[in-house]
């Protein structure tokens, strides 16, 4: 074992040796708890975002039933998904103390990219690569830019935003790429249904199942929550920080591509003016889904339950008839309730430990 994978050990054991005994309900004199005991103290941290993501449907679902229709409810969960994925790679930055604010534009970058190289003739499914590619080399340069000019993630990314869906517009040449062969088995697979359910929501199913898993049981999740806990005391154990900066970005910037080539097949046209505003959508359900921006933790399956909360609220104010002028407004209100009623069920969950 090298010393790199000795401090990772290390950062993931220590909180479990100071509050072995607390978490586990023991003292001096005191039995260990039982199983009921065990059982609660062992509830998700999601618990509280998928409580108020439940309550949310039930609350629209009962003034207007056909909100709970089976159709609608996947076209809502449908509608989440490009966000969701941006979000699920975000987790990983935000849990670092990076934070990626290029992901909009880069989405209609990779959008453009694949929709240029569809209409040259290129078979759809060899251009998912290629923009799969295009995403995380972007993810690169932002690492890269990030460390050689020793500049916060915040400022970089905020100018690479702005670049990145430059090379979009100067690409498309500021116009709709269509005329693409709709007919071809990528837009009539990837961009309609799989077994009765969308298949975009398939993708994301895998996507943030094998990134929980990598964000909780892997080496380069522990690397990313031991960084994001304390920098310099990771980066004075051994833990190589640039290089696992470099992977979290690129893994945002794939996430991000990855939702532009599902984009690219349910819309069939490459819109290089897609995606304004994704940015704040995806870190916003990192936030609901209970990461913190100081880093330390985070939660993939969380992020994805809070997209899915901004979906169904856009929804829902269709159903309430809320005017368009009054959507931010509503949107806006809706997240501040959602995070202060999660912050208040993980506070009733410490105090029950």
């Amino acid at each position: 074992m090298t010393g790199t994978d000795r401090a990772v050990d290390d950062t993931e054991r220590t909180p479990e040796r100071g509050t072995g005994a607390r978490r586990f309900g023991r003292g001096p004199g005191r039995p260990a708890a039982g199983r009921a005991g065990g059982v609660r103290r062992r509830l998700p941290d999601e618990l509280g975002v998928l409580t108020v993501l439940a309550l949310l449907v039930a609350g629209i679902g009962v003034p207007y039933p056909e909100f709970l229709d089976s159709d609608n409810l996947l076209s809502t969960a449908h509608h989440s998904v490009y966000i969701s994925l941006m979000a699920c790679g975000m987790v990983f930055a935000l849990a670092m103390r990076e934070v990626d604010l290029s992901v909009g534009g880069s989405y209609a970058m990779c959008l453009v990219v694949g929709a240029l190289l569809v209409r040259e003739g290129v078979p759809a499914w060899l251009a998912v690569p290629v923009v799969l590619l295009t995403g995380t080399a972007a993810g690169v340069f932002n690492a890269l830019v990030t460390t050689v000019l020793a500049l916060p993630s915040f400022i970089v990314t905020l100018g690479t935003l702005m670049l990145f869906r430059g090379v979009g517009l100067a690409l498309a040449d500021g116009k709709q790429i269509t005329d693409l062969p709709l007919d071809d088995s990528f837009f009539t697979l990837a961009g309609g249904d799989l077994a009765g359910v969308p298949f975009a929501l398939w993708v994301l199913a895998a996507a943030a199942a094998a990134l929980a898993v990598a964000l909780a049981r892997t080496r380069f999740g522990a690397r990313v929550r031991a960084i994001g806990s304390n920098p310099d005391a990771a980066a004075f154990s051994g833990i190589p920080v640039v290089r696992t900066r470099v992977q979290a970005l690129a893994l945002s910037g794939l996430t991000t591509a990855c939702a532009a080539s599902l984009a690219l097949a349910y819309y069939g046209a490459g819109d290089p003016t897609l995606g304004q505003g994704y940015e704040l959508q995806a870190i916003a359900a990192c936030i609901i889904g209970g990461t913190p921006l100081a880093g330390g933790r985070g939660s993939v399956v969380g992020a994805v339950a809070g997209a899915m909360i901004l979906s169904v609220v856009a929804s829902g104010l269709v159903f309430f008839e809320v005017p368009i002028n009054w959507t931010s407004f509503a949107t806006g209100g809706v997240i501040l309730v959602a995070v202060a009623a999660d912050s208040a069920l993980r506070r009733d969950g410490r105090r029950r430990r």
